[in-house]
C-alpha cells in the first residue's frame, strides 16, 4: 500500500482525517458495549418464568380461566405464577387446562 501521497502537508491532513475517524469509531464501540451491557443486564433482572401460571378472569371477582404451563405464548396479560399444588387444586376445582400449552400424553395435566 504505497498509495500515500508524497508530501509533508498532506501526510498531516491524512493523519489529522484518520485519528478522528479513529475517534468515531472508537465512540461508536463504546456505545455499542454500553448498549450490549445495558441489554445483558436487562436480560438478567428479568424475573424467572415461573413453572405454572393462573389466568385472571375480566374482572379481580372472577374465578381464574385457563392454568398454563410456564411461558406458554398464549397467556394473557393477567396472568400470576403459582406453585404447583395451587396449579392442581385449580384444575381439581374446575379451572380449565390451557388448551395450547398442555401436553397431547395421556399421562394428564401435570404428572
Amino acid at each position: 500500500m504505497n498509495d500515500l501521497p508524497p508530501d509533508l502537508p498532506r501526510l498531516r491532513t491524512l493523519e489529522t482525517w484518520l485519528a478522528l475517524q479513529l475517534a468515531h469509531v472508537r465512540h461508536a464501540i463504546t456505545v455499542a458495549e454500553r448498549r450490549e451491557q445495558e441489554r445483558q443486564q436487562a436480560a438478567e433482572a428479568q424475573p424467572a418464568t415461573p413453572d405454572w401460571m393462573l389466568e385472571g378472569g375480566l374482572s379481580q371477582a372472577a374465578p381464574p380461566v385457563y392454568v398454563h404451563v410456564g411461558g406458554c405464548h398464549m397467556a394473557g396479560k393477567r396472568v400470576k405464577g403459582v406453585p404447583r399444588d395451587i396449579a392442581l387444586r385449580a384444575l381439581t376445582e374446575g379451572v380449565d387446562a390451557c388448551p395450547h400449552c398442555r401436553p397431547d400424553s395421556e399421562l394428564g395435566y401435570l404428572d
